[in-house]
């Protein structure tokens, strides 16, 4: 049964939450820097975890230190409707990534508590550990763990650029739950972010009916030169890391252009080592983020990188090494959860049209495991992993009347 096409979320509540949310680790110019398990992240959740139980709810965490806060059902053999995303942050962040739709989340149940609203099925909002793969790669690490990608070893051990752990820093901020990570089960799984591109806006479009998620590597490339002095150093007697990354930096500009439309290639994070002013390179590590909706173009990208890389470098003496430290194959969402929330666009008489996320989501995961869709709204000049990253409050507040109306149709009034 579908919600009355009146029914909307309080979005001046959501709003504030949202802004407050982001006094908690911010950034330099009014973004946030609350990147997962840091003290920021800790207090972040502690201020969660206390709005979700005033509002009724019960917190429970597994040992990845992902959050499950439940609004019980009707029928306790029914299995819930989960709708989230992630708190943590880039270092350079935005108030919204992420953020959005587990705050979002909570004023659904905040929404439905205010009208004495029941649903057969629990809902469960949800906050991921490790979404954005900043500190600790690969990015969804905690929603990999969860739809059994990952193994809980191999999470715990992955370390930060100062060579903590992930395991480490888990325990240290004191999240580590009881709970065994995929023990429980979804009815369905929503996520609602912000789009981290241009197209909504430009199309001014208030919903994007997220139809697949582009699938994606991530390519660590370790090249390994010989440091001498920059200035000393005859140019034919060089062995430059540093020329090996930018030229196989130009192969990846050229294979994504090669196989477009929708296809994109790029480096976002090296490491120059001794990174002095003064001193070739020895050592320069970097990562290659490749994406596509397209298996074909994605397997074919990865290909030719895995082997050009390594010719260029070897054109100029320098060692190199491939790793694959992040990946994702493309997804199509449920077609069912696709439609319930176009239907919920137009019930509620907001312009929209179908998109495909350019970035990864921990619903690419979830999908794994139990029918999943995601909703997204515009952001301004498509700015995101930055901290003018920027939404209205009219956007906000009609992608969480679209979530509301479609996950509560998925979990069943109760009349």
């Amino acid at each position: 049964m579908a919600l009355n096409g009146n029914l909307r979320i309080n979005g001046d509540r959501l709003w504030e939450s949202l802004m407050e949310m982001a006094k908690i680790g911010p950034g330099v110019r009014g973004g946030n820097n609350r990147q997962t398990l840091t003290d920021a992240d800790a207090e972040g959740r502690r201020l969660f975890q206390t709005w979700c139980e005033a509002a009724g709810m019960m917190v429970t965490v597994d040992k990845m230190g992902t959050m499950f806060a439940t609004r019980p059902g009707t029928d306790a053999e029914a299995l819930p409707v989960y709708v989230g995303s992630h708190l943590d942050t880039q270092p350079t962040g935005g108030k919204y990534d992420g953020v959005l739709g587990v705050l979002s989340g909570l004023e659904l149940v905040r929404t439905l508590n205010d009208l004495d609203i029941r649903t057969k099925h629990p809902i469960v909002i949800t906050n991921w550990t490790n979404e954005e793969g900043a500190r600790f790669a690969p990015a969804m690490l905690a929603s990999g763990v969860f739809a059994g990608v990952h193994t809980l070893d191999y999470a715990y051990a992955r370390t930060d650029p100062e060579g903590k752990t992930f395991g480490e820093e888990l325990k240290r901020i004191g999240w580590v739950g009881e709970e065994e990570v995929g023990a429980r089960k979804m009815h369905a799984y929503l996520e609602y972010h912000i789009e981290q591109g241009p197209i909504l806006e430009a199309e001014d479009k208030q919903i994007g009916v997220v139809t697949h998620c582009q699938g994606l590597w991530w390519l660590e490339v370790t090249l390994t030169g010989k440091e001498a002095h920059t200035g000393s150093t005859p140019m034919d007697m060089r062995v430059n890391a540093g020329l090996a990354m930018a030229r196989i930096l130009e192969m990846v500009q050229a294979v994504a252009m090669e196989n477009q439309p929708g296809a994109v290639g790029g480096v976002g994070q090296m490491f120059f080592s001794p990174n002095s002013r003064n001193v070739l390179p020895g050592k320069v590590v970097f990562t290659i983020d490749i994406r596509t909706p397209d298996q074909a173009k994605l397997d074919r990208m990865r290909a030719r990188i895995e082997a050009e890389a390594p010719a260029i470098a070897e054109a100029l003496g320098v060692g190199c090494s491939i790793e694959a430290v992040g990946h994702f194959d493309p997804v199509t969402f449920d077609p069912v959860l696709v439609g319930r929330v176009r239907d919920a666009a137009e019930r509620l008489g907001y312009s929209h049209m179908n998109i495909i996320s350019g970035a990864g989501h921990d619903a690419c995961w979830a999908a794994k495991v139990a029918p999943t869709t995601m909703i997204m709204c515009p952001c301004v000049d498509g700015l995101s992993h930055n901290e003018d990253e920027e939404i209205s409050r009219e956007w906000a507040a009609a992608g969480a009347d679209v979530l509301l109306h479609a996950a509560v149709e998925t979990a069943e009034i109760v009349e």
